[in-house]
């Protein structure tokens, strides 16, 4: 029997599929559209000269972000006529998302929020720099800005996170501890128990996409919020359960009504409580919830 024989080009692609895929994912907020991203890049890449390519990670990932630029700036005037709230595609991670602390929070929800009001070059630079730690040079090379203006582009998306991101967020040990406690809330229809674990200004964001039924803006306040699950959990027209698990590197709940995926909702929690909750219901964003998606750093 013949041995199979791989072409390098392949073999080096595979080999870096899953990096490549978590920088389009971080990019973009959308599994669906780094899938297309790596198709793009693969199509580049069968035309490289390999013999040329001194760093063959760094040049596909300088593909990538290059292919994931272009789409991020389509995808943002189509945002703009987005139906309701928009979140990003939640993702099903292993257990070895959570354990590498900077990569989980780089995917959590709350953060490609932040990361959404960035310009699409800001982002680019932001999370190869501090999520990947891709050198000046390189990042350069991709975008096509001087190393100089890289960093001065990397100091002001620093700096625009870093007010707007959540400072005060918990291990995922309480994260999941103030979940379970909503839970039982929710499920026993406990109003004073959720107003407990919800923080005073907690915000609920749900992205229906137009498919869905959602709340068409945020909605904030812990009252607000907690009368809203309640009385949403009433009108129900089946029984709702939720099962913890991990989504995007962090304790989330899935959600089933009758038996049927109904949403997936993410939470930020804080000191205060749960600060955020994201609940997904568009049906086209919740495809990578049943089957766990490899995201790595290196």
């Amino acid at each position: 029997m013949s041995e199979r024989i791989t072409d390098p080009a392949t073999t080096t692609f595979v080999a870096h599929r899953n990096l490549l895929f978590t920088v389009a994912y971080e990019l973009l907020g959308s599994a669906a559209d780094a899938e297309d991203v790596l198709q793009e890049t693969w199509l580049r890449w069968v035309d490289v000269d390999l013999d040329r390519v001194r760093d063959q990670r760094a040049y596909l990932v300088r593909i990538t972000t290059r292919q994931a630029l272009n789409r991020l700036r389509t995808l943002r005037r189509r945002r703009e006529s987005y139906v309701g709230s928009w979140l990003p595609e939640p993702l099903l991670t292993a257990p070895d998302v959570a354990e590498d602390v900077e990569l989980a929070e780089s995917v959590s929800m709350a953060l490609m929020l932040v990361l959404e009001t960035l310009s699409p070059t800001e982002r680019a630079v932001f999370v190869l720099r501090d999520a990947f730690e891709v050198s000046y040079d390189e990042i350069a090379a991709a975008i096509g800005r001087s190393p100089a203006a890289v960093r001065q582009i990397a100091h002001r998306a620093r700096q625009h996170v870093t007010t707007r991101r959540p400072r005060d967020v918990v291990s995922a040990g309480e994260t999941r501890a103030a979940l379970e406690s909503f839970r039982r809330a929710v499920e026993t229809g406990d109003l004073q128990a959720l107003l407990d674990v919800l923080a005073p200004e907690v915000v609920l964001v749900a992205d229906g996409g137009g498919v869905r039924q959602a709340v068409p803006n945020p909605v904030v306040g812990a009252d607000k919020v907690a009368r809203m699950i309640l009385g949403g959990l009433r009108r129900a027209p089946g029984r709702l359960t939720a099962t913890v698990t991990a989504l995007n590197g962090s304790p989330a709940l899935v959600v089933h009504l009758d038996g049927d995926l109904d949403g997936v909702l993410a939470v930020r929690v804080g000191e205060a409580g749960i600060g955020g909750l994201y609940y997904v219901r568009n049906p086209a964003k919740l495809t990578r919830v049943g089957s766990e998606t490899r995201l790595v750093r290196r």
